[in-house]
């Protein structure tokens, strides 16, 4: 099997990673993840995962690189990291009581052979009607500032949604393992 590398320093898409009892090392992709001049989302999230995978190609010739961006997006809005306290709570605010997609690309790039699995997962998350009392006790206990959409699924964020629609849970943090664990296959990897 070759290498397995994680183009990403994301703390939850190590930890989902962790979970497949894989051996793998973490390359961090420094790339730039500004959407295009009329670039739809779905087409964004796609390449920037693919993107990140090949930026760390140089450093890994004979390896598998996992690849994966995600966005949250209300229509065709984007509702990034908000960064601090007060564009979180407008973040909550305008999600409340609606429906949120968040589009989670993924790719395998075998970088011995440079071809690339690529695919996208989306998760649908329905809010709750949420007060600003909600809204304030979750942001003071969560401070989720670094997520999109302020919404952290493995955390209190449970508190906030009426439910999910979906085919991988593991997708709305930020790693499908579902779809990755098909793909690995494909590459020869066995997993049980």
């Amino acid at each position: 099997m070759l290498p397995l590398v994680l183009a990403s320093t994301s703390p939850a898409r190590k930890q989902l990673l962790d979970g497949l009892g894989l051996p793998y090392s973490v390359s961090g992709p420094h790339i730039d993840e500004s959407r295009l001049a009329g670039e739809p989302v779905t087409a964004m999230v796609t390449r920037l995962a693919e993107a990140k995978a090949r930026a760390v190609m140089a450093q890994h010739p004979a390896a598998l690189i996992i690849g994966a961006d995600q966005v949250a997006a209300l229509g065709d809005d984007i509702l990034g990291k908000p960064g601090g306290h007060a564009q979180a709570v407008q973040q909550l605010q305008r999600v409340s009581g609606r429906h949120v997609v968040f589009y989670t690309g993924l790719c395998l790039l075998n970088s011995a052979s440079g071809a690339a699995q690529v695919d996208i997962v989306p998760c649908t998350v329905v809010f709750r009607s949420l007060s600003t009392a909600q809204i304030e006790n979750y942001l003071e206990r969560e401070q989720p500032y670094q997520c999109a959409c302020s919404f952290r699924s493995e955390g209190l964020g449970a508190v906030l949604t009426e439910r999910l629609i979906g085919d991988d849970p593991s997708a709305l943090i930020g790693l499908p393992l579902i779809r990755l664990t098909r793909m690995l296959e494909r590459e020869g990897v066995s997993l049980i």
